[in-house]
């Protein structure tokens, strides 16, 4: 099995910059993608940005697109997701998860592993 353990959440001005992190462990030695959801109060988990073992390729949502960046460190086995120019909207947990494929997919249910998430909160 693979844990998930996200951190780098915290509380931010809206413009301002956080990067979190997710270190993984378990059978690490695996090629698996990851990817990042978010889930808002009120709201379904949504797909944030994924990234394959490789980290030549890599998906974000709309919504993130030209201010988050996913990458990944496959020699301490974490991923991590940039955020800049954050927004009150970005507000919410933020979940790191596995995917057994090389390729990450872009709904939850094709992740198998999931972290305990990390909370983001933006003011304006």
């Amino acid at each position: 099995q693979v844990q998930l353990v996200e951190s780098g959440g915290g509380v931010v001005q809206a413009g301002g910059s956080l990067r979190l992190s997710c270190a993984a462990s378990g059978r690490t030695s695996r090629r698996y993608a990851m990817g990042w959801f978010r889930q808002a109060p009120g709201k379904e988990r949504e797909f944030v940005a994924g990234i394959s073992w490789s980290g030549g390729t890599t998906y974000s949502a709309d919504s993130v697109k030209g201010r988050f960046t996913i990458s990944r460190e496959n020699a301490n086995n974490t991923v991590y997701l940039g955020m800049n120019s954050l927004k009150p909207e970005d507000t919410a947990v933020y979940y790191c998860a596995a995917d057994r494929r090389s390729i990450p997919g872009k709904i939850d249910i094709e992740y198998d592993y999931w972290g305990q998430g990390t909370q983001v909160t933006v003011s304006s």
